[in-house]
């Protein structure tokens, strides 16, 4: 059984899907995401929805409760990152 079939994504709800982040500083990510899920902690420079440049530092296995559209290379220490969306 499949419980998000008969759901509408919500921005408030679950992520549909986490898709592997390679940082890039030219590109944005495939889709927006919601957040960011990372296995090894660091530092992430990230640009956010609203069109900020920020740096963050995480620990290893971190949510990041962010809305993301780029995750930039420059900067960028943290391994294994995920972004969680509504795809």
């Amino acid at each position: 059984m499949n419980p998000f079939a008969n759901r509408a994504p919500s921005l408030s709800g679950p992520a549909t899907d986490a898709l592997p982040v390679t940082p890039e500083d030219s590109a944005d990510l495939p889709y927006v995401a919601l957040g960011l899920y990372v296995e090894t902690g660091g530092e992430i420079s990230l640009v956010t929805v609203a069109g900020e440049t920020r740096s963050i530092v995480v620990a290893d296995f971190s949510i990041l409760p962010v809305g993301v559209r780029q995750v930039r290379a420059t900067g960028t220490t943290a391994t294994g990152i995920h972004a969680l969306v509504l795809a």
